[in-house]
Formats: C-alpha cells, structure tokens, sequence
C-alpha cells in the first residue's frame, strides 16, 4: 500500500508569479507555444494536429485563455497586425516555460503515483 499523506499539491512561485497547476486549456496552449510563436487560429490547429483531434479549443475559449495567461506574464504578445482584424502573435515567456515544466513534472508524478497505486490493486 502506498502512503499518500505526504503527497501535496504543490505551489510555486516562478519569478514572482504564484504557480498553481495549470487548466488543461492553460496547459495545451502553453505547450503549443513552446516551439515558436503562432497566432490564435494556428494554435487551434497545432492542437488539434499533434493530437490528432483528441484535443479541440473552441476559438472563445483560446481568446480566454490567451488573455489571462497574458496578463500572468506565461506569455506575450510578439506581433501585432495593424490591420482591421489585428490577428496577433504570441509567444511563450521564460515564465511560462517554467510553468509548463513543472506542469509536466506535476503530471509524470501523478501518473507515477497511479501506476503506484494501480499496481498495489493487482
């Protein structure tokens, strides 16, 4: 049996900024960033294309998501059109790379303790 009382979530504070595990919408946008800059429509597509259509953000919820994690400094806005669509880039900070890393940290951990827990079960 395995004893889960240490296990704590944890908080971390990434250069000032108080990390709390991420949403999964926070957490694949972050991740479709992480190579380069995109725009929001290419985002979307990113998504859907590495995970072959297990994964779909609705275009309202990415413009949500891009606005708040903007405003937490995970990412900015590297390019702006000035035309009468303003189709913006963004990029992933340093921050929000820290983010994500321990994002993905936090979840090999809880699949470790899974298996854990699952294999104690056979």
């Amino acid at each position: 049996m395995v004893d889960i009382s240490s296990v704590d979530i944890i908080l971390k504070k990434c250069e000032g900024i108080l990390i709390t595990p991420l949403s999964e919408s926070t957490y694949l946008v972050l991740l479709a960033l992480y190579n380069g800059p995109l725009h929001g429509y290419a985002i979307i597509k990113a998504i859907e294309n590495a995970s072959q259509g297990a994964y779909v953000i609705a275009p309202g919820t990415l413009y949500g998501v891009l606005k708040n994690i903007e405003k937490q400094g995970l990412i900015e806005t590297t390019e702006a059109e000035k035309d009468p669509r303003k189709k913006k880039t963004y990029g992933i900070t340093d921050p929000g790379k820290k983010a994500l890393d321990s994002e993905y940290n936090r979840y090999r951990n809880m699949i470790k303790l899974t298996d854990t827990i699952l294999q104690d079960r056979e």
